[in-house]
């Protein structure tokens, strides 16, 4: 039964059964209840209460027949057991008159137990945090959290002194007896119970049972703990990873058992064994969580998806239907039901304001309000007398002597903030009835106590609207408010500026002898406006009349049968309410004298209010049931306290489904204190139309008290059964009385048209009196919706012509025309088109272990829409000593509970550290502000669990790969559409030029040192923009002579040797390329390591090295030095380097002979690069293909001896290397080279260089780019004083291998427009293994132009063009024009058809400048020899084409290029290699990686792959680590919602920690491996259930 549950608490007090009492004394055991009390309030820490409590025991541990100890702490499980059914005995001896043992309090906690024996202890793989996440930021953190709460919930107390009391307390027998019947039945007595999994015997004997039971709190460090499968030590998460990761449980019966059970984790499994489950080798402590979450998630969903027709293109999310089996309301059309009349009274005043005048003039000695302080003292009684003259003086003061610039500063009607703290009731009376006498309208709000208080933003809203200029407040108050630098109070977020007025005594004056307040009869008038946050946290105004506020106190003096001069005590919020209704207006209406209990005294003394009661004999008490609660807990001081006088407890929050357990508790304990069972009278009401209904005090003769158990799936479904079989889901409720007197009820369907219910069938409750509120404050259209509903019968005829009020309460009529309320419109959750109410799921969260792990009134539930479904999430705090593992094991278990009870999974559980969560005015958690935080991402949880498998059932049906349409048939139908075959080509090469006779790159260089020698060719710049060193043609040619020389003489190399060049960038690296090609060797250029990080950048050099085959190295002497020193030796095996030769000095000396190759086919170079996969493969240029490469180049870019170009870009591999080593040597331009890692040091090196040589032509990579944006973003200003300009250039080329990156290409435009640079400059080239330059923009022909396409249908295979900015829509660049020689063809890669124009297919390409052939590819030798030589299945099957391993379209454009011809523009989607397959579809990381970073401000990057068929995705977060964990629910809901996809895992890491190659690209690859190898050091790792 989802009520709140009061055994929690209750459990940690209990008194120990009548088998203990053999063993403990009773000072003992008082002892050890007050101990528990403190932990369970948060005073003591876990630590600090074992030690006292193994003090207190240590002297009767012996006294149990010697049973060894860690026996006892194996059966402390079954103790619990065992101890039950001892206590359940007691309940044969209740007194009659106790309530009906059917709904008793403790069931649910019952209900939840039995529910969670139901599952097996499943294992769920433990997220993992790193140690500094642990330890909590600050002190403040640690401390118990004020658990104040307001009208939602329970909170734990803080007490003060309470150890100072030294007479120790004697239970009273009543007590101790209800405490031992209330543990009756239940199932859990506060110790780790329901663990179902450990077997074990029975207990010894009773007395071993109980002190197990007693110890099961205190952890010793031999208690066995669950098996760790996490490769850590056996009990703690905290410990810092090792290098190594090894597996310690080994999974054992794996082959029949889905579940990966473990040893023990004690028997020292050798480290480093690699397992395969499930044919998945398991080697390390990731894996065997990954192997954990898959064995969690092959269990079967509950709702199975539904098989439904899928439409090409768009992909329908799962509409959830309806359940033909559902219930459905049986009854007939409900009633509407009516209250008594409203009695008329002779005497009865004409307004509130009149009743004050009577009794401020004929009875001013009257007693009209006590206020006490904090001690419980009264401070100071205000009589009616004191309360009319103060009134009236505040009255006048606010008329006459409040002006700006001599005009009144209010006029009658203005409205005006009253501001009071919640412990000075008078003060705020004066003020209140001093505005009513002013005529003026009084909006009574919160005190704010910082500027940044939840929800203080919305009430600076309301006072905006509501045109408040004038706050009054006490002047302690206004004292404490925060100041701004000149003394005034602040401005605080989003209020208006006001004007503070202090209402004490020295400011204001005594009225004119002539002047009298008007007392007016009550009239339409607004009187006051009474606040109230919605659901979605907007704050609206609700306005309440002079007539309704007499009227609803005249209705509340009949219900209530309140007579003259009765005393009343008020625990509620006196502004607002319930607290208002009774304690400040019907109290004046009827002469009361109300004693009023301030929140803070609360805290302090739970039994204050019980205390006041009986001190002045109240007869009626207005309380929650938090109040209630409480006092349960401050049984010490019950002693001499009588409720005899009390006729009536009205409980105002009597709607709140746990209120019921509460008032069970609370007659429990005090019936015995002259507490009768039929003054607990609990009402509902709703800040719109004030009290609804309520249960008359007994001497009215009204029918007794109801209750219903009911069915909780009919609930979900919106309506009543009740329940008899299935008893773990029940709700059960109290009634909240009759309906209010003079006023009308029916119940409406709560969506669309308000036709009545039936008669079981939930609804909103409405309500039609003259008593509601009239309306929102300046919101005609919602006052409309809610202020005047008209209820219709099934015919569709209104049924009275009164309008109703709507007042958001859940419920129906029950039998003798009692109301019941089973929840709020605010709390409603519509999750697959079931109700739930949050208040339930908060009650079965906290009897899963209601004390242990969170406090109590501390849970906020919450609906968030993914996905177009409300999913469910919990926020609760957790208290400080909670461990990792126990956090995490309450968490599953709350799920558990939460999916059997309700049948509802809950999407995302988070705890956040004590006294986090923003808290609404009285303690209680802001709600709105809680989601509001969730979903911004700034509620910075210590643990959190997603579990989207489990939820999200609506997900598109997974894609069937239908069998592929032929190549023939693909054509013709392309013909029959009238489309053409995605096919295209640059410019023909034909005409030769004066150098293009040369076949031999080494030739042109012979030739330009003869015809130009002084020509400078390369000039190389240094971080200072200074020319580090330069080269002409004769220059460049006499170094390359000495170099082959050297290797000639030095190195004894032969023809065709292979020779590696580590060298950094520069000119030697150009000259020993030449130097190799005179000497007929095959150079390798590779890049250096660096010396700062050997251990990772050395064994690639050595890997290529090996790889390449090289015979020699050549480099300078200080790298020579590097890879034969001591660092080296410990990252490779430095003995087996072949000959290394440095070239820092060598002889002037001539080769006798330069080497010509016979063919041109022979090989020239090797290039070796790294792909993002991973796989280093070398492909082979031969002497053609480098020279047909320089040619295309020099025609594509106009380039000519007189030209100028700069090259920011690693000349190690791909076209880098070309422009760097080749082009310039071919076409006789000047190379201006700057070297990318000088840009760490001078971030404006590159544009400096540009601008100083006005240069026309530019090439760099994406990293050079993103460098420039980050670094100079903010300091173009700067720049152009030093007169950068970058008018001059005419093409900024990015050389990439990737799908172009817009956003990045575009915001470099932008931000350096100022420096002159033409938006149309900025394009990309596309280059790849096969074909280092397929397109290069180059410097005629048409702009690159973009286009938009539908994400979804790329997922499929498709392209779909679609208008900018329209859903989905993704913007793909242009890669740059087709070089000259190239022709380019799209076709299936299955298939290996041709494709029509605007299809989705593998790029294939044919040209001269084609590499010849893998020379090896490392890491996958059966390297797909058809990569270079493959033909089309049809049509053309005749020419050779080289496949590129990646995904584009041709579509042919509207411009024309230079030929004249239309433009056929080439878009390159992405790697197939990289590519996703999740669900059928195909998935490219950089789309799902791109929603990522949007997702939170603090994602710096982000990286996804796949294992075993999970998404894993890595983010990088820069900000602070406690934002950790605020990512993992943003990052699984943008990719649930972006890409129908369910995240598996989400790594949390430092940044820099994604590694990125020298082109800017991710290394995913690289980062799995280190993922699964648990290298990345992650800050938090989560597991999605």
């Amino acid at each position: 039964m989802a009520e709140r549950n009061s055994t929690g608490l209750l459990m940690m007090m209990l008194e120990p059964t009548p088998a203990t009492a053999l063993t403990l004394p009773a000072e003992v055991r008082e002892k050890l209840a007050e101990l528990e009390l403190e932990l369970s309030e948060g005073d003591i820490t876990q630590k600090g209460y074992e030690k006292k409590r193994g003090k207190l025991l240590a002297p009767y541990i012996p006294q149990i027949q010697g049973v060894d100890p860690s026996l006892q702490i194996d059966n402390r499980i079954q103790a619990t057991s065992q101890v039950c059914p001892v206590g359940s005995k007691q309940n044969k001896s209740r007194p009659n008159n106790s309530r009906d043992e059917r709904f008793r309090s403790d069931l649910h906690t019952e209900a939840v137990q039995a529910a969670l024996a139901k599952y097996k202890e499943r294992k769920m793989p433990m997220p993992s945090k790193r140690r500094s996440v642990l330890v909590q930021s600050s002190v403040e953190a640690c401390t118990p959290p004020d658990t104040s709460s307001a009208s939602e919930d329970e909170g734990s107390l803080r007490r003060q002194g309470r150890l100072a009391t030294s007479t120790p307390y004697q239970p009273h027998p009543g007590v101790e007896h209800w405490f031992n019947r209330v543990i009756q039945g239940s199932s859990t007595s506060s110790s780790a119970s329901s663990t179902s999994s450990h077997p074990g015997g029975r207990p010894h004997t009773a007395a071993v049972a109980v002190l197990a039971d007693l110890m099961a709190h205190t952890q010793l460090d031999n208690h066995s703990a669950p098996p760790d499968v996490t490769g850590l030590s056996e009990r703690s998460v905290h410990v810092e990873r090792p290098q190594v990761a090894s597996v310690r449980g080994v999974p054992r019966g794996y082959n029949n058992s889905n579940l990966l059970e473990t040893a023990d984790g004690s028997d020292g499994n050798v480290a480093g064994v690699s397992l395969a489950i499930d044919g998945v080798p398991v080697n390390s402590r990731v894996s065997s969580k990954i192997q954990q979450l898959l064995n969690t998630l092959k269990r079967p969903k509950r709702p199975p998806l539904r098989e439904f027709f899928l439409d090409d293109f768009e992909e329908l999310l799962d509409v959830q239907h309806p359940d033909p089996n559902q219930p459905k309301p049986e009854g007939t059309q409900m009633s509407p039901l009516e209250g008594e009349p409203l009695g008329v009274v002779s005497n009865w005043p004409p307004s509130l304001l009149a009743s004050l005048q009577r009794w401020g003039t004929t009875q001013p000695k009257s007693p009209c309000l006590t206020a006490l302080d904090n001690s419980g003292k009264a401070v100071y009684t205000i009589t009616y007398g004191k309360l009319w003259t103060r009134s009236q003086k505040l009255a006048y003061t606010l008329l006459n002597k409040l002006s700006s610039r001599n005009e009144p500063l209010l006029r009658p009607g203005d409205r005006v903030a009253l501001v009071f703290p919640n412990n000075d009731p008078v003060m705020f009376m004066v003020a209140f009835y001093g505005c009513l006498l002013a005529e003026l309208v009084p909006v009574p709000i919160e005190v704010p106590l910082t500027r940044k208080d939840a929800g203080s933003q919305q009430i600076g809203f309301l006072l905006g609207s509501c045109g408040v200029a004038l706050a009054l407040t006490t002047d302690a108050c206004q004292k404490g408010l925060p100041k701004a630098q000149t003394g005034e109070v602040v401005t605080f977020k989003g209020w208006p500026r006001l004007l503070w007025f202090v209402t004490d005594g020295k400011h204001v004056v005594k009225p004119h002898k002539d002047w009298h307040p008007p007392i007016r009869d009550a009239s339409n008038e607004t009187a006051y406006i009474e606040y109230k946050t919605s659901k979605e946290g907007s704050t609206m105004g609700i306005t309440v009349s002079h007539a309704a506020m007499l009227a609803h106190c005249h209705a509340l003096t009949q219900a209530c049968s309140y007579s003259e001069g009765e005393t009343i005590t008020n625990v509620l919020d006196f502004k607002r309410d319930a607290g208002l209704w009774h304690g400040v207006l019907t109290s004046i209406m009827n002469r009361m004298h109300v004693i009023s209990i301030p929140y803070s005294l609360m805290k302090v003394n739970p039994l204050s209010w019980i205390q006041k009661v009986h001190t002045y004999k109240a007869r009626v008490a207005v309380v929650k049931s938090r109040d209630m609660h409480w006092s349960l807990l401050a049984q010490r001081d019950q002693r001499d306290i009588s409720l005899s006088s009390l006729r009536m407890l009205i409980v105002a929050d009597g709607a709140n489904p746990w209120s019921i357990s509460s008032c069970d508790a609370f007659l429990n304990v005090f019936q015995s204190r002259g507490l009768r069972p039929e003054v607990i009278c609990p009402c509902a009401s709703s800040p719109e139309a004030m009290t609804v209904t309520i249960r008359r005090p007994p001497e009215m003769g009204v029918p007794p008290p109801g209750k219903a158990v009911l069915s909780m799936s009919g609930l979900s479904h919106g309506v009543i059964r009740v329940d008899t079989e299935e008893k773990l889901s029940v709700l059960t409720v109290q009634d909240v009385g009759q309906v209010m007197p003079g006023a009308l009820v029916c119940v409406v369907r709560i969506e669309g048209t308000p036709y009545l219910c039936h008669t079981d069938e939930v609804g909103e409750i409405c309500l039609s009196s003259s008593s509601t509120g009239v309306s929102y404050f300046g919101l005609p259209g919602m006052t409309k919706n809610v202020f005047e509903t008209i209820p219709v019968a099934a015919s569709g005829a209104p049924i009275s012509d009164r309008p109703f009020t709507r007042t958001s309460l859940l419920g129906f009529v029950g039998p003798d025309n009692l109301v019941f309320v089973v929840g709020k419109m605010d709390g409603l959750m519509v999750v697959s088109g079931r109700r739930h109410n949050a208040d339930d799921v908060v009650a079965t969260a906290l009897a899963v272990e209601p004390m242990k792990f969170v406090y109590r009134g501390r849970i906020a539930v919450f609906s968030v829409t993914v996905l177009h479904d409300e999913r469910i999430v919990v926020v609760a705090e957790q208290r400080p000593d909670a461990s990792e593992e126990d956090s995490f094991q309450w968490m599953s278990r709350v799920l558990q509970a939460i999916d059997s009870i309700h049948q509802v999974g809950v999407y995302c559980l988070a705890l956040v550290p004590a006294n986090t969560l923003p808290k609404a005015p009285l303690g209680g958690i802001h709600i709105s502000e809680t989601k509001q935080r969730f979903l911004e991402g700034a509620l910075h949880p210590c643990n959190v669990l997603m579990c989207p498998h489990t939820c999200v059932t609506n997900l598109p049906k997974p894609r069937q790969k239908q069998p592929e349409v032929g190549p023939a048939s693909m054509i013709v139908g392309n013909l029959v559409a009238g489309k053409r075959i995605a096919q295209a080509c640059g410019r023909d090469v034909t005409q030769l030029e004066d150098n293009d006779q040369f076949l031999y790159l080494q030739d042109v260089l012979q030739w330009r040192a003869q015809a130009t020698p002084d020509h400078p060719l390369f000039l190389l710049l240094n971080a200072k923009g200074t020319v580090a060193s330069s080269a002409s043609c004769l220059q460049l040619h006499k170094r390359a002579e000495r170099v082959a020389v050297a290797l000639m003489e030095k190195g004894r190399l032969n023809t065709g040797d292979h020779v590696a060049l580590v060298y950094p960038p520069g000119i030697d690296l150009i000259a020993t390329f030449y130097g190799c090609l005179y000497a007929g060797c095959v150079p390798v250029t590779v890049r250096p390591p660096h010396p700062q990080n050997l251990a990772t950048t050395l064994p690639t050099v050595k890997m290529i090295v090996e790889v390449s085959k090289s015979v020699c190295i050549l480099t300078t002497q200080a790298i020579m030095k590097l890879l034969k020193s001591k660092e080296a030796a410990a990252a490779v095996d430095v003995k087996t380097w072949p000959t290394v030769l440095d070239t820092d000095d060598l002889p002037r000396k001539r080769p006798p002979h330069i080497y010509k190759p016979p063919t041109p086919e022979m090989l020239a170079y090797l290039d070796f690069s790294v792909s993002t996969t991973g796989i280093l493969a070398g492909v082979k240029m031969s002497h053609s293909a480098t020279s047909a490469l320089c040619r295309s180049i020099k025609l594509q870019c106009e380039l000519y001896p007189s030209r100028q170009i700069a090259i920011c870009l690693d000349p190690y591999c791909g076209l880098g290397f070309a422009l760097w080593c080749l082009c310039s040597v071919y076409s006789g331009h000047q190379s201006i080279l700057v070297p990318p890692l000088e840009l760490e040091s001078n971030v404006s090196l590159w544009l400096g260089a540009v601008s100083h040589y006005k240069v026309r032509v530019t090439f760099c990579s994406y990293s050079v780019m993103e460098m420039c944006t980050k670094g100079l973003g903010l300091q173009t200003e700067a720049l152009k004083m030093r007169n950068i300009s970058l008018a001059c250039v005419r093409t900024c080329m990015v050389v990439a291998e990737e799908r172009p990156r817009i956003s990045l290409t575009q915001s470099f435009s932008k931000i350096f427009k100022d420096l002159g640079l033409s938006p149309r400059a900025v394009s990309t080239t596309f280059g790849c293994r096969v074909n280092i330059a397929i397109c290069l923009q180059g410097t005629a022909g048409p702009d690159p132009t973009t286009v938009y396409v539908d994400m979804r249908a790329l997922r499929h295979d498709r392209v779909r063009l679609v208008e900018r900015g329209s859903p989905h829509s993704l913007p793909l660049m242009e890669s740059g024009k087709i070089l000259p020689g190239v022709k380019v063809i799209i076709a299936n890669p299955e298939t290996k058809g041709p494709l029509g124009d605007s299809h989705l297919g593998e790029v294939w390409v044919s040209s001269p400048h084609n590499a010849t052939g893998y020379y090896t590819v490392y890491g996958e030798e059966a390297l797909h020899a058809d990569h270079f030589n493959t033909r089309l299945s049809f049509g053309d099957t005749q020419t050779v084409w080289a496949r590129t391993g990646y995904l584009g379209f041709l579509r042919r454009t509207e411009l024309t290029d230079a030929s004249g011809e239309r433009h056929d523009a080439l878009y390159v989607v992405g790697s197939l290699d990289e590519t996703l397959e999740l669900r059928g579809m195909r998935y490219h990381p950089i789309d799902i990686e791109t929603s990522v970073i949007r997702s939170h401000k603090s994602i710096a990057e982000c990286a996804v792959f796949t294992w075993t068929n999970l998404l894993v995705v890595v983010v990088e977060l820069e900000g602070s680590e406690q934002e950790a964990l605020d990512l993992v629910a943003l990052v699984t809901n943008v990719v649930l919602e972006e890409h129908y996809l369910i995240v598996g895992v989400v790594v949390v890491v430092d940044p820099g920690v994604i590694p990125i190659n020298s082109r800017g690209e991710k290394q995913r690859m690289h980062l799995r491996d280190g993922f699964l190898a648990d290298q990345l050091d992650p800050i938090y790792v989560a597991y999605n259930m």
